[in-house]
């Protein structure tokens, strides 16, 4: 029954999407009951597999010997497949509203959806090769998402994406051909699987591929120096955007990051190295540039994109601390990051869908006239800041702390790139909410006098997002603990 559920859940959203155009609905709201009432069901079955883990894998395709698409769920599976499932019926619930007058909503919500199954595919990867087809899955389903609008920058968008995801999929296929012929299975086995009496003295060239490896996967990450594709993918719609920046695909890299680093390489042959110490100054350098690209940022969803850019390289600098507490501030500030993110772009489309501005230097006053939307936008970027009592602080706390606890004296680097970054972060956010609730005495309010909040669709969504954000800012623990758990289990110290 639990294998059941295990490929049930990744084929029902694809399956599920693909009939989407076809079926012979006679009304918009009939389509859209059908999506919502998928995409629940899919989490809810997710939900009941969460909490009665199957041990055992599944094997879709066998191809030859070791070589097979299989699913398992384990530790780190299990907190991506989670993430999924609470995030997707909401941001499907928002884009309905959104969606309403952008056309072409039928094939739109056919891949919104599919994403949906191929995330979960990559969640529940039980080896490389699986974890791989499904990986490149997720451009080929979102490349229509971004050119859906089929405007001149969106398909200009399209393409620039489709070639960094290209390069780096050539990257990452150098890699898993590296660790099929110098492993002992395909499978992801905590600590790594490389054979030794393989390798022999050709530890450098395996350490070159560590990197070709994980910088193919982190494309999707936009680490530098392949960070420009993520803001000019800004162009498609908001609810595209937000799931690409929060779940879809940056998370999907930096997931693949951690299973190559953990489960194939293995952190016994990768610490201490050259090749760790390339990836941690590549992550560093990310998280500084991302930030100051942000603050010279004038248009709002290109600000936050920027603002993803150098969040995600928080994530990969736990993943290249290659310790366990390390890896544990990763999954940690990937959970939270979710949230806080989504709840940012949602606040900027929400703006966008009522008012039609895109750009910060026009928001002056919007404050009082949709309050809603600035207060939960405001308390996100507050997170974002690493303000006490807010998710954002206890992700940064924990890489902090890991960063000192791994005694590499690159690592201190980082902790300052963290201090650089929450400054940097508090000027670019903090600018739009002032703007926003303060526009100075002699402003006219007329000229803001047709915004308003917009309708639960879009602020249900919201305020769930608010209200978890300050929850793991409140009370963590619990969280910490189950994600500390599984870093120790899958890693070796």
């Amino acid at each position: 029954m639990h294998i059941a559920i295990m490929i049930t859940v990744v084929l029902l959203p694809i399956l599920g999407g693909i009939l989407i155009p076809m079926l012979p609905f006679h009304n918009r709201k009939q389509m859209l009951i059908y999506i919502e009432a998928l995409v629940l069901v899919n989490s809810a079955l997710i939900i009941a597999m969460l909490l009665d883990e199957p041990e055992e894998a599944f094997v879709l395709f066998r191809f030859t010997g070791d070589l097979r698409v299989s699913f398992h769920l384990d530790g780190l599976g299990r907190i991506f497949a989670a993430m999924a499932a609470v995030l997707w019926p909401l941001a499907v619930l928002y884009s309905f509203e959104y969606m309403k007058h952008e056309g072409h909503e039928a094939t739109f919500f056919m891949f919104y959806v599919i994403t949906y199954g191929i995330t979960l595919g990559v969640a529940m990867a039980d080896n490389i090769l699986t974890m791989y087809f499904f990986f490149e899955m997720m451009s080929l389903v979102t490349l229509p998402l971004i050119m859906h609008t089929q405007t001149r920058e969106a398909v200009l968008a399209s393409r620039s994406y489709l070639y960094y995801m290209i390069g780096g999929a050539a990257f990452a296929f150098i890699g898993m051909i590296f660790i099929l012929a110098y492993g002992t299975t395909s499978t992801f086995v905590p600590g790594g699987v490389l054979d030794p009496a393989k390798i022999g003295d050709k530890t450098n060239m395996m350490l070159f591929v560590y990197v070709l490896c994980f910088l193919g996967f982190s494309v999707k990450t936009a680490v530098w120096p392949f960070s420009s594709w993520l803001p000019r993918a800004g162009v498609a719609p908001t609810p595209v955007t937000a799931l690409l920046h929060a779940v879809a695909v940056v998370n999907t890299g930096a997931f693949a990051a951690m299973r190559v680093t953990y489960y194939s390489f293995g952190t016994e042959l990768l610490r201490g190295t050259w090749a760790q110490n390339v990836v941690m100054v590549l992550v560093i350098f990310t998280i500084v540039y991302g930030c100051s690209r942000a603050l010279k940022e004038t248009h709002l969803k290109r600000r936050l994109a920027w603002s993803t850019v150098s969040n995600l390289s928080y994530i990969l600098f736990g993943v290249v601390l290659m310790t366990p507490l390390g890896l544990a501030g990763a999954l940690c500030h990937m959970l939270f990051h979710s949230f806080m993110k989504i709840c940012s772009f949602f606040c900027a489309g929400a703006v966008m869908y009522k008012t039609g501005r895109s750009y910060v230097h026009e928001l002056d006053g919007l404050g009082r006239r949709m309050p809603k939307v600035f207060v939960i936008f405001t308390i996100s970027g507050m997170a974002l800041m690493g303000v006490p009592g807010l998710a954002g602080f206890v992700s940064k706390w924990q890489l902090a702390q890991a960063a000192v606890a791994s005694e590499n004296p690159l690592a201190w680097v980082g902790v300052g790139a963290l201090l650089i970054s929450a400054l940097l972060t508090a000027i670019y956010m903090l600018t739009i909410s002032v703007r926003a609730f303060f526009p100075g005495k002699d402003f006219d309010y007329s000229k803001v006098a047709d915004a308003e909040d917009p309708n639960w669709l879009m602020l249900l969504p919201l305020t769930v997002f608010v209200l978890v954000i300050v929850l793991f800012g409140l009370h963590p623990q619990p969280f910490i603990r189950a994600l500390q758990e599984v870093a120790s289990v899958m890693t070796v110290s």
